[in-house]
Parts: C-alpha cells; structure tokens; sequence
C-alpha cells in the first residue's frame, strides 16, 4: 500500500552543514519543530518526548551527517509514522524537504492541519537559522 503524499519545503540561507547539524540533533527538536515536540528527553538510550499526541518516541533512521534527517515517531498506542526529512544543497544555501504521508484514517481537514503545522516548522527552522548570522 502507498500513501498519497505531499512535499512541503523551505529554502535556508545557511549551508547543508550548518542545517544538517542543527536539525539532525534530537534535543534542538522543541526549539523548531513544534507539531512534534515542546521537550524531549534521553530515556534508557530512546528520545522520548510530550508531543500533541502524548508521550512518543523519536528515531533518526537515515545517515544524519549526509541530510537524510528521516524519523520514525513512534506512537503512544505502538503505531511507527514514518517521517522522510532531507537537507539539499541549494545554490550557497539549503532547501529542506519533508514528505508529508497521508494515513488512511487522515480527514482532509487533519491532513491540511498537519501541513500546515509542517510548513510552519519549517519556517520556525528558517527563522532560528538565518536570524542567527
């Protein structure tokens, strides 16, 4: 089964590097990605946080270091959400991309929500990103 998807991305006038290194990091989480998260914690080696949705766990599935920022939330009631998350070069600066997966039990009104909260994730890393040159 395939899920219909959408692609939301954000053009950072920072390099790969410095995104990749920002964002990759778990515990720089609450700071930008608020649909997600507002803390997050090392618990017994798993990053847990107090998310919208109750306490989740996050895992890093892709090569971090090469901007495959891909996460898995795992839910409060066991079900994983796989997340695809990449960091682009984009001419002196970067374009990050997440990939927005519809599930099947999303109501249009749910999906539209979630994008929205992705592109203003998004827009917070930006912020946080070219506000600190």
């Amino acid at each position: 089964m395939t899920f219909p998807s959408r692609h939301i991305s954000q053009a950072i006038q920072r390099s790969p590097r410095e995104v990749i290194a920002f964002a990759g990091d778990p515990r720089n989480l609450p700071v930008w990605a608020a649909g997600l998260s507002a803390e997050i914690r090392q618990q017994d080696g798993r990053w847990i946080t107090d998310s919208p949705m109750g306490e989740v766990e996050v895992r890093f599935t892709g090569e971090v270091e090469l901007g495959i920022l891909d996460h898995d939330v795992v839910l409060p009631d066991g079900t994983t959400v796989h997340n695809p998350l990449r960091v682009l070069a984009n001419g002196d600066g970067s374009e990050v991309v997440f990939t927005l997966y519809r599930l099947p039990d999303a109501t249009d009104a749910a999906y539209e929500r979630d994008a929205a909260m992705v592109r203003d994730d998004l827009n917070r890393l930006r912020g946080l990103l070219e506000d600190d040159r």
